[in-house]
């Protein structure tokens, strides 16, 4: 489930091809990239294509690159995003380590579960509890939020300034292939004319 059909390298070179096919100014889709970036950091599971787009808008930045910026967050690096979150929100808010990819999986879980049993509370005679989705707001989702708002943030600097100069080398590099072979297009069809 976690991995391409084509294997991550195939993956990544497709999202990197896209990425420089992309028909808007170099600026407007680095501020994508970070946008995707900064998304991937946040517990906003399910919600990451929704807000990159919203951030990009929010930015001026290209919205397909955002997209594409939220594969930074992999099954590779989720691993890094969560421990990262979690320990500069648990540090900021006091409340120690808590920083386990076990611990944020199950207080996920715990919340869902919850949530479904309250909503079938509803219908009928059991009685609602939302224990365990406070515990999980102010325990899990509280301070990965805030720790990924704030090393997501760092990091989507990073990548802005990392694929600025990047996507301009390439724009450069593909406009002179481009200029070279208008030129011998034009050479040939000289070569042509006389030869007529």
């Amino acid at each position: 489930m976690a991995y391409p059909d084509g294997g991550w390298q195939r993956a990544g070179s497709y999202v990197w091809h896209r990425l420089r096919r992309l028909p808007d100014s170099p600026e407007r889709i680095a501020k994508g990239i970070a946008a995707g970036v900064m998304v991937s950091f946040l517990p906003l599971f399910g919600l990451h294509f929704l807000s990159a787009a919203a951030l990009a808008w929010v930015l001026r930045g290209n919205i397909l690159a955002a997209l594409l910026g939220t594969f930074f967050g992999n099954p590779f690096t989720f691993p890094l995003i969560l421990v990262s979150a979690m320990e500069t929100g648990s540090l900021i808010l006091g409340q120690g380590h808590m920083a386990t990819p076990g611990r944020v999986i199950h207080g996920f879980k715990s919340a869902w579960s919850e949530i479904s049993a309250n909503v079938e509370a509803v219908f009928t005679p059991a009685s609602a509890s939302w224990d365990q989705s406070h515990a999980f707001f102010s325990e899990v989702f509280l301070p990965y939020m805030l720790g990924g708002s704030i090393v997501g943030s760092g990091v989507a600097v990073g990548a802005y300034f990392v694929s600025l100069p990047i996507i301009r080398a390439y724009r450069a590099r593909r406009q002179r292939k481009l200029q070279k072979r208008f030129e011998r297009a034009r050479q040939a069809a000289q070569q042509t004319s006389r030869g007529n």
